[in-house]
């Protein structure tokens, strides 16, 4: 039987919600690479296209790009188990895949994530 988690000994946790071990390392799992995804697309949309476009030096895309791609990945695979373990429906599991591939929106759905998860919520 999975460990659990509940009450006030779980810090930003609701009242009467139960995160499972297994739950609470895949969530922080997910926080820390939608953050990174997240940061890595800023920098590449904001930083890498301007520079390639406009100054025609495409070494932060060169760089940036096949990492945000190999990050990415990671994000999907930890997004999707995520999922499976707090039983997400089918569209809240695909909207949170897709929000690695606009800037800003990774860090929002880390937030939305983080606030059901912990209220046990299914998304």
């Amino acid at each position: 039987m999975p460990s659990e988690v509940s009450g006030p000994s779980n810090s930003g946790t609701a009242a009467g919600a139960t995160v499972t071990a297994r739950e609470g390392t895949a969530l922080a799992r997910y926080r820390i690479i939608a953050i990174v995804v997240g940061v890595g697309l800023i920098a590449l949309v904001f930083i890498g296209l301007p520079l390639k476009y406009l100054a025609d030096n495409s070494s932060v895309v060169a760089i940036v790009g096949p990492a945000h791609g190999l990050l990415y990945v990671l994000y999907l695979i930890a997004a999707f188990d995520l999922s499976q373990r707090a039983k997400w429906s089918w569209t809240g599991t695909v909207a949170v895949l897709l929000a690695g591939t606009v800037p800003f929106l990774s860090f929002v759905a880390e937030r939305v994530v983080t606030r059901k998860v912990k209220a046990g919520q299914a998304l």
